[in-house]
């Protein structure tokens, strides 16, 4: 079965270039990778690096930013790369957040989840730990994490036991070959792209089914360099999961509750202040959001005009 792993990248080639370093480490070591940033200043320098060695790294950029797009970008790349559908050999596509550190035994696990049933058509692994919603983690406390020397922090994508889930998490999912062909990311959704893992997901789970692999471990940094603005995060927080209910790739009681929770906790962070998250802004693109419910004209896009 072959391997590929599409990274998405924004203001951050050093921490793309460290993303090689653990793909290279890996005991399963992928047969493609497709680094796609939004303009040239984002690719990482991959002179010399002992991957290329073994794998094919193509580096990208796409025709606008956002995480969707970028994405999309990788995955015809892969495909004119990958088998196709007369040759009988399977593979897999991985989609790794640009901050996402992997287990060197990630693709190998990942691998003999797909290998073991073939209604798996979807994966998340386990998080040990992640940034995103605090100050960030370190290069070095992620080796910690995967060392075992730290112990995981609690998460949702976390746990010995394999599962079912409803959704992959975007920083650390996995996809076999049929989903790939058939799927795209929702590139309505602009920028960060807030909530296309679900909506990816959902569709995809119409071909099989999604799991939680613990074997597959990782960090997630949280880096927040390259990062969607407070304001413009906040709408998505409200325009996202309405449009996701519209397209009904979301139910309208689940995209209540992501509203509901994103603005209790924007205005309780806004109230108390935090040194390194932008929760003021977050609920100043909640209002805004809402104004725009008001007049009728509510849509993801309209981030790119805030």
């Amino acid at each position: 079965m072959k391997r590929y792993v599409i990274v998405a990248t924004k203001g951050r080639p050093v921490e793309t270039a460290t993303l090689l370093d653990f793909l290279h480490d890996q005991d399963a070591q992928p047969d493609g990778v497709y680094i796609v940033g939004a303009s040239a200043a984002d690719l990482p320098d991959v002179t010399g690096h002992p991957l290329l060695v073994s794998t094919r790294v193509a580096l990208l950029v796409g025709d606008k930013p956002g995480s969707t797009t970028q994405r999309n970008v990788g995955i015809e790349a892969m495909l004119e790369d990958a088998p196709d559908e007369t040759s009988g050999e399977r593979w897999f596509a991985c989609f790794f957040d640009d901050d996402f550190r992997p287990h060197r035994a990630w693709l190998r696990e990942c691998e003999a989840l797909f290998a073991s049933d073939d209604e798996v058509i979807g994966m998340t692994g386990q998080v040990l730990a992640d940034g995103v919603k605090g100050g960030g983690i370190s290069e070095a406390d992620a080796l910690r994490y995967l060392s075992g020397e730290r112990e995981r922090e609690p998460h949702w994508a976390s746990g010995d036991e394999r599962h079912e889930i409803m959704c992959a998490y975007g920083c650390n999912m996995a996809f076999v070959d049929r989903v790939v062909r058939q799927c795209r990311f929702d590139e309505a959704l602009p920028l960060y792209g807030w909530q296309e893992d679900y909506d990816f997901t959902v569709r995809a789970r119409s071909l099989g089914t999604a799991m939680y692999a613990p074997g597959c471990r990782g960090v997630h940094l949280g880096t927040k360099r390259g990062r969607t603005s407070g304001v413009r995060f906040g709408y998505s927080q409200i325009a996202n999961p309405i449009y996701l209910a519209r397209k009904q790739t979301m139910a309208p009681r689940r995209a209540c509750s992501f509203i509901s929770r994103h603005l209790c906790s924007n205005l309780y962070h806004s109230l108390r202040g935090h040194p390194l998250v932008d929760y003021r802004g977050r609920l100043r693109g909640n209002v805004l959001a809402f104004f725009d419910i008001v007049k009728g004209v509510i849509h993801p896009q309209r981030i790119l005009e805030l």
